[in-house]
């Protein structure tokens, strides 16, 4: 199952921040000159593949709808709607009752948890309701502590002076099932008056994940995320060729059906994925030219390969694909020496410019010495994968420095 929703929280009022949230809704207060800390979030849920996002507003919530209802970001679609009156972070889901998916993802508006969040959607199951990512924090005191157990949350500790860390907290964000809504009748906190209950029912499942993690719901903190996440706006990234390396290569394969991943392509692609990294994938396909399928075609076996990576808790972030050849038999493909097809790197400046991408630490993994010199050409290093080990095993090397 691929979730393909999310719920953003961004109706509080952020008394915190005293003037700074007057006129302006605590998500939308710029980190860097035009990029609101709402901005960075709506990035890491779409790039994850939530294509569905919705926004519940509260407090000033005409400044949310303005910036944001219609909204297109990556291929995720923006929706937001406004409470009338504070329903807290659980009654505001009502608002959502008759858009909400079986299962979705939900996240805090204020705060930013840079983490694999396919691995949190993969982790579902009949026996739980929720599943909340957690984060290990030296100082719990300010957000309270959770017990995890067995893949379990067991037990919630309220924020107090006396916590002593390092401990689990709550990250802010959660894989959640439709069924939560029985449990939600009025205003409430979804923190406070629904987990526990699950807890206590052995309904609620957590795990831990290590990443980068702000809330901005203090002076200080606000000035934090001014200081790291401007800097954090770009990273590197593994462009990964598709035939012969993330999946077998029949030869034009192209049917969804004939799907077949190489050893270990998965779990190299969610390595990718935890590492921080984009994971861009750069194809040639010149099957489209010589007529031997469709560009739908394309994109329909890259949908099936982004269903099944979500089942191993992994994405690709892009896909690009060349469909031109210079004897092609489809007049508008017939093109020589294409800026895109590889050895050409145009696949790989275009990604590069479409996406925050940082050269200094990004790669290609290609089976094929036009990969290669595509990544050459494109001024990054290049891998050649034979195939005779894993994927995920080379895929390893190469991020730590060992490749």
């Amino acid at each position: 199952m691929r979730v393909t929703q999310a719920i953003v929280l961004v109706g509080g009022k952020g008394t915190r921040l005293g003037a700074e949230t007057l006129t302006t809704p605590k998500p939308l207060l710029e980190v860097a000159p035009g990029l609101r800390f709402l901005d960075v979030l709506l990035f890491e849920l779409a790039r994850h593949g939530l294509t569905d996002i919705i926004l519940l507003a509260g407090h000033l919530g005409e400044a949310v709808e303005a910036a944001y209802a219609g909204k297109r970001v990556i291929e995720a679609n923006v929706t937001v709607l406004r409470e009338t009156s504070p329903q807290g972070t659980g009654g505001a889901l009502r608002l959502a009752t008759e858009l909400l998916d079986p299962w979705f993802l939900m996240s805090n508006g204020d705060s930013l948890f840079e983490f694999n969040y396919r691995r949190l959607l993969a982790g579902l199951s009949p026996g739980i309701t929720a599943r909340i990512a957690l984060r290990e924090v030296p100082d719990p005191a300010r957000y309270g502590a959770v017990t995890l157990k067995n893949g379990r949350i067991t037990r919630f500790q309220e924020k107090s002076a006396d916590l002593e860390g390092p401990a689990l907290i709550n990250g802010g964000v959660y894989a959640l099932s439709r069924d939560v809504l029985r449990m939600i009748s009025g205003p409430c906190s979804i923190e406070q008056d629904v987990f526990p209950k699950l807890a206590s029912a052995c309904r609620l499942g957590g795990e831990a994940f290590e990443g980068y993690f702000l809330d901005i719901g203090l002076p200080d903190t606000l000035v934090q995320a001014r200081r790291e996440i401007p800097s954090r706006t770009t990273r590197p990234c593994v462009f990964l060729d598709r035939d012969g390396v993330l999946n077998r290569d029949h030869g034009y394969t192209h049917l969804p059906d004939d799907l077949e991943w190489m050893p270990g392509a998965r779990e190299a692609v969610r390595l990718i994925n935890e590492s921080g990294r984009y994971a861009i994938v750069v194809t040639n396909q010149a099957g489209v030219a010589r007529g031997y399928f469709q560009e739908p075609t394309v994109h329909a076996f890259h949908a099936r390969m982004q269903e099944e990576l979500a089942d191993a808790g992994a994405h690709i972030d892009a896909f690009y694909h060349c469909p031109f050849h210079e004897q092609g038999s489809i007049a508008r493909y017939r093109i020589a020496n294409h800026p895109d097809r590889k050895p050409n790197p145009g696949m790989l400046l275009r990604a590069m410019a479409d996406w925050p991408i940082r050269r200094d630490g990004s790669f290609l993994v290609g089976d094929r010495q036009s990969d290669l010199e595509a990544a050459a050409n494109a001024g990054v290093p290049g891998l050649a994968y034979s195939g005779k080990e894993p994927l995920d095993a080379l895929v390893a090397r190469a991020l730590t420095g060992g490749a």
